[in-house]
């Protein structure tokens, strides 16, 4: 495959999601063709962990599989409830069984939407099962890729508490000046299409350092469009958005964002 240079890396996606079942051979073609070099497809529940070794397998030189055990689980169903600790459970062993293919532990981390995570027991025991993840991607000696919503400052206080170097904050919502703890404890944070759709985003854009910023897609999550499936071909929409509030060339977003994923996550130099 050739160098990453000039090629880009989509941080963050769900591609074994069943949004990409029917066509994820199009979908593919279409991420190669828009240049997408690396798609570090992320987990949420053990269901998905076998899925994502397969496409692995199937995709070499473009998938970089993680696995995590989401704050959120029933993603997609109408079930959705805050984490327990048996969720994480069945996952344990699958961890170590393919800790050389994983490139890093996610999509882990904390939602304290006020619906997920009305009191305190679900508070605690999603802490429980993301201090638990936490660890274990120390002893794997891998990067982190982390969900945060109404939890920006307990996410980044428990990485900095944990002993956490390496970490990606995904579409974080947090404020700048708490992004910015993020930013001294050395973590990168990305950006999805959907950022495109208003300014909400761009004081955070601005104030966060390129060298801390990766590009992302969420996809089949978070497009440029509301209710319309995104694909990882639309990473270039964010990278033209960043390289527009910081009034850069999206050339200079691509080489630094390519860089900083490579610094993040190592392992996938073995893609190339």
């Amino acid at each position: 495959m050739a160098s990453m240079d000039g090629g880009f890396v989509d941080c963050h996606c769900h591609i074994t999601a069943c949004e990409f079942a029917e066509d994820l051979e199009d979908v593919i073609k279409r991420t190669r063709e828009a240049g997408v070099k690396t798609l570090i497809s992320v987990t949420e529940e053990p269901s998905e962990f076998e899925r994502v070794i397969q496409l692995f397998k199937s995709y070499p030189d473009l998938v970089a599989p993680c696995f995590g055990i989401h704050p959120v689980q029933g993603c997609g169903s109408h079930d959705q409830r805050s984490v327990k600790i048996q969720d994480l459970e069945p996952a344990l062993p699958l961890f170590q069984k393919y800790r050389d293919d994983i490139v890093a532990v996610g999509e882990i981390g904390l939602d304290y939407t006020p619906w997920y995570a009305p009191t305190s027991q679900e508070r605690e025991e999603q802490l429980t099962v993301f201090t638990k993840q936490l660890q274990i991607s120390k002893d794997l000696d891998l990067p982190v890729n982390i969900h945060s919503r109404s939890a920006a400052k307990v996410t980044i206080a428990t990485l900095k508490e944990q002993g956490i170097t390496c970490a990606l904050l995904h579409n974080f919502a947090g404020k700048p000046s708490v992004a910015m703890e993020g930013v001294q404890a050395g973590y990168f944070f990305s950006f999805p299409p959907a950022v495109c759709r208003n300014d909400q985003k761009a004081k955070l854009i601005k104030q966060i350092p390129l060298e801390h910023i990766c590009l992302e897609t969420d996809s089949p999550a978070l497009g440029p469009e509301k209710h319309v499936r995104n694909e990882p071909k639309n990473i270039s929409l964010v990278c033209e958005y960043i390289a527009h509030v910081k009034g850069i060339t999206p050339q200079m977003v691509i080489h630094a964002t390519t860089d900083n994923a490579l610094r993040l996550f190592p392992k996938i130099k073995r893609l190339e």
